[in-house]
């Protein structure tokens, strides 16, 4: 296979904005064909849904699912039982039991499983994973606050059970701190704010913890305007770590040490190639487990009730 062939299921901000420019900058792979109830790419084949791609479509070696969580699970098993490689946008589904059993099936079928977190590959991931494995950190403060109407306009699929609401973009946050830190991490306590005509919460604090009673406290909020906010403050035995901007940006002690553009989702690409080469899966639950316990832990708390 010299070129993977993807077609996009769902076409919506997410593909148009980021999986298109991505693969038309990525080496190894051509965008083949859409498969979107609502939209399309002039020039591509195009298709009503996933089942219909699969059995009129053109030869295609894999998909990458661009849709809502809610229907991941009956896309991405019609998709490997066709024997085509998948890639699952964040998060990979709307409940943690769904992923085993396509794990088990994509090993049937030598084909890849790719459930992406984008935000690791963010360019000061890799640079911050590196510093702090050199030092003993104290503390951490996440603070993940953007407004919903800017970044998830008239998405009302978000603030349904499995959207995840304001965990949509708390969850980047958590796959970086999964990430960058050398031990596994567990929640505490959260508490949930719930708009009273919605089903998924709009904010939420949450107070996490390792096995050596690392104490990390994270807060997310939908309701956020003018300035965004995407920081990680980590306190260590030698200075503050600051990722900002989503994880573009790393400063040491005020130090600048990476500033760089956004090129989370060629990475995704060229990792989504390099693993279809061997049929080898990558997919890491643990950033979903977090917001999964959260749930199971938070208080929850009626707030105002939110119109788009």
């Amino acid at each position: 296979m010299s070129e993977l062939r993807v077609a996009i299921v769902g076409f919506g901000k997410i593909a148009r904005d980021q999986h298109v420019p991505a693969i038309a900058a990525t080496e190894g792979v051509t965008l083949t064909a859409v498969a979107s109830r609502n939209a399309s790419l002039p020039g591509l084949p195009h298709f009503g849904t996933i089942e219909e791609l699969l059995r009129d479509g053109p030869e295609i070696d894999a998909v990458a699912l661009c849709t809502p969580p809610q229907v991941r699970r009956v896309q991405a098993l019609a998709a490997l039982e066709a024997g085509k490689h998948v890639m699952l946008e964040k998060p990979p589904g709307a409940a943690v039991t769904e992923l085993d059993p396509l794990m088990a099936l994509a090993a049937a079928k030598q084909r890849t499983l790719f459930a992406t977190w984008h935000s690791r590959y963010a360019p000061a991931v890799e640079p911050a994973r590196e510093w702090l494995s050199q030092r003993q950190i104290r503390s951490v403060r996440i603070d993940w606050k953007e407004d919903v109407r800017v970044w998830h306009p008239g998405q009302g699929w978000i603030w349904e059970p499995g959207g995840l609401g304001v965990f949509d973009p708390g969850i980047n946050a958590l796959s970086i701190l999964t990430r960058i830190l050398p031990e596994p991490v567990f929640v505490t306590e959260a508490e949930l704010s719930f708009p009273s005509n919605r089903q998924a919460p709009i904010a939420a604090n949450l107070s996490l913890t390792t096995a050596s009673d690392l104490p990390i406290a994270a807060e997310f909020d939908f309701r956020q305007t003018g300035p965004q906010s995407w920081d990680i403050r980590i306190e260590t035995d030698t200075g503050q770590l600051k990722l900002s901007l989503g994880g573009a940006r790393m400063t040491a002690d005020d130090q600048l040490m990476v500033d760089e553009k956004e090129r989370e989702y060629p990475g995704l690409y060229r990792r989504f190639v390099a693993l279809t080469k061997t049929g080898v899966s990558d997919v890491d639950l643990a950033p979903l487990r977090l917001v999964a316990d959260a749930f199971l832990l938070g208080r929850r708390t009626l707030v105002e009730p939110f119109e788009d």
